[in-house]
């Protein structure tokens, strides 16, 4: 891995030790040359934009060549903030294997290295060394004691063993991820591959390349074959994240796909046939997207054999207090502060908070408090919460904001939006003037 953030160099090395042979971190990227001489990786993590100012802001680009004209095989996942995904894209067209956004999900970098490696390995499955307890545990759903999570875990232990293809429902930041981690977890497919897939994040151009791979030649600046994720998923399980975003018209290429167990590389004429379990996860309602003619009926029933719903955090309030409780001892060993406890006024005020963005959310919110907190003693007056929740913001027009914070304004703003143009995110960007990536992320981030 390759980045000037020391602080990010250190949580991702935390993050990705367990899962590899190695993981060997790097602050200035001029020593990428000795280190690919001297520790042959697999893959290589890289930051797109380093200190040194090299290229006019494109340090992430000018890397991404050095690398493949030093080592070919080795595959680079572009590390990039949300202002950089039109570099990123680049990036993919100029040989890069995938790219992650940052802030990251766990989920995502992780599945998107291990997919890597496999690449590089000659897509031969890999199973990751045996994880500690501990750390296998700080990987897994959080099911608590609530009710409501009890009857999902007694659905999950009837579906794991089938390989039926499930849709997990559920706001955002109720840990669909994890789920769908848990279905492949718990399934016969276990030892093999987890591809996961942000169906948001794909740009349309790049779709057919993402999932099906494309041949050498087969558009400017595919310089190599390259083997998409349908592959990379063959005889493990396909996790395609926030299937609600998938644009209609490329709808109807993902359903023929799984139909027929079959695809062909973007260029090619050979079909290759692929055997996976297919998770599908989103927040947004599907059967009122098909009345609405937005989402397709066939697609719809294909990756609808059994549903499961995550609550929402609000409906399994029981669960609040452990949950701040492992997130305050989870930070507090990553930040140095490992005796951290939290008042019974703290939990109290976390507890009736209504948790719009949910778990994630809860999670940052501790994290934040175990961060600028001086004692190790967390009350009331440490947690950050919103004044108020999205659900009881004013709607009708910015004249009526008052004293809300700017995030509050832009929470309003894209509400609003979503609410005109019943959740068309396309309609919703033109309308507020910025790209579809960037929509995704604030509305991932508002929990919206």
């Amino acid at each position: 891995m390759v980045d000037d953030n020391a602080a990010v160099l250190k949580a991702v090395e935390m993050l990705l030790t367990p899962c590899f042979g190695k993981v060997v971190t790097l602050s200035d990227p001029n020593r990428i040359p000795f280190a690919l001489q001297t520790e042959k990786p697999d893959a290589v993590l890289l930051d797109m934009n380093f200190k040194t100012g090299i290229n006019n802001g494109n340090e992430g680009l000018f890397w991404l060549r050095e690398i493949k004209k030093r080592d070919e095989a080795v595959q680079v996942v572009l590390f990039t903030a949300y202002a950089d995904i039109d570099l990123a894209v680049r990036g993919i067209q100029e040989g890069a294997f995938d790219f992650v956004v940052k802030p990251f999900s766990n989920e995502k970098l992780l599945s998107s290295l291990q997919n890597a490696c496999l690449r590089k390995q000659g897509d031969a499955p890999r199973i990751p060394p045996a994880a500690s307890p501990e750390d296998e545990a700080a990987n897994q759903l959080f099911w608590g004691e609530s009710d409501a999570m009890q009857t999902l875990r007694d659905s999950l232990e009837h579906v794991a063993l089938t390989d039926a293809n499930v849709l997990i429902t559920g706001e955002n930041g109720t840990g669909k991820g994890l789920l769908a981690a848990e279905i492949h977890r718990l399934s016969k497919r276990r030892n093999h591959a987890l591809v996961t897939v942000d169906m948001g994040a794909i740009t349309e151009s790049l779709f057919e390349s993402e999932l099906f791979g494309h041949v050498k030649g087969a558009f400017t600046d595919a310089r190599q074959d390259r083997v998409g994720k349908f592959e990379l998923a063959h005889q493990g399980t396909l996790f395609l994240d926030e299937i609600g975003n998938l644009a209609y018209h490329l709808q109807s290429k993902l359903l023929t796909a799984l139909q027929q167990k079959s695809i062909v590389r973007v260029g090619g004429n050979t079909p290759v046939n692929v055997n996976m379990r297919v998770v599908c996860a989103t927040n947004r309602n599907l059967r009122d997207m098909v009345r609405q003619g937005t989402f397709r009926e066939d697609l719809f029933y294909r990756i609808n054999t059994v549903e499961l719903k995550i609550p929402a955090l609000r409906e399994r309030a029981k669960d609040i207090a452990p949950l701040a409780k492992n997130f305050a001892q989870k930070y507090g060993a990553l930040y140095g502060k490992p005796g951290i406890t939290l008042t019974k006024e703290a939990l109290n005020a976390l507890i009736v908070y209504p948790w719009p963005g949910n778990i994630r959310e809860l999670e940052h919110v501790v994290e934040k408090a175990v961060i600028m907190a001086d004692t190790e003693v967390l009350g009331a007056e440490h947690f950050e919460m919103a004044s108020q929740s999205p659900d009881i913001l004013p709607m009708q027009g910015l004249q009526e904001t008052g004293d809300m914070r700017i995030e509050d304004m832009e929470r309003l703003m894209i509400r609003q939006a979503i609410a005109k143009y019943g959740g068309n995110l396309s309609a919703v960007a033109n309308a507020l003037g910025i790209a579809r990536q960037t929509l995704y992320s604030k509305i991932k981030k508002y929990g919206l």
